[in-house]
């Protein structure tokens, strides 16, 4: 039988410094792209190379400090109560969903820019983003309608979309409830151009 290893205090108590120091890096950061491994490094009081030996690079410590700060939202989504859990009926949980994408993202918002800014790879192609494009999809195939539910899906977590948050919270300086209120207004209008479309109706 193999017994799972837990990881050293050390490596426990690294780990935490370097997430918290980053943290505050992205932050206070005027661009996502200013923060580099060297300033992790020194603001964790932890050796460069130990980064490089945890997370490969800064876009695997970006992705693993991302997932990190994610996990309660995908704890309270995968067996948490209403409006987030699997109990919740579609029409209720894919608007509940994104404003609690929303809040996150406007509470991380350089660190998710950071995320999606990093790589050559698409962020469409994230792994974060194809769970929540799948979660949504399957859910709007619960809601009667006949559009299309990959479309509609996307063009959903759009509006949530780092940069976009970023642009309207930052440079548009438009307050976070009156930002949740215009998600939920536009995602009560999709469902419900949805709904009224019916089963049946052509497209």
């Amino acid at each position: 039988m193999t017994v799972e290893r837990k990881p050293r205090k050390d490596a426990v108590r690294n780990r935490a410094a370097v997430f918290a120091a980053a943290d505050t890096l992205f932050a206070h950061c005027g661009s996502p792209e200013e923060v580099t491994m060297a300033d992790i490094a020194a603001v964790a009081g932890v050796g460069k190379a130990t980064l490089f030996r945890a997370f490969g690079d800064r876009d695997g410590l970006i992705r693993a400090l991302y997932g990190a700060r994610l996990e309660p939202i995908r704890e309270a989504v995968g067996q948490g109560p209403q409006p987030l859990g699997p109990s919740t009926p579609a029409p209720l949980r894919v608007p509940a969903l994104l404003d609690a994408l929303l809040c996150f993202k406007l509470d991380n918002r350089h660190l998710a820019l950071a995320l999606e800014g990093s790589g050559a790879d698409s962020p469409y192609r994230t792994e974060h983003y194809e769970q929540w494009h799948t979660l949504l999809r399957d859910l709007l195939r619960l809601v009667p309608g006949s559009a299309d539910p990959e479309f509609s899906a996307h063009a959903l977590l759009a509006a949530t979309r780092a940069d976009l948050v970023a642009y309207l919270a930052g440079e548009k300086g438009v307050p976070r409830e009156e930002l949740r209120a215009q998600l939920a207004g536009f995602t009560a209008a999709v469902l419900g151009a949805r709904a009224e479309r019916g089963p049946t109706d052509g497209p």
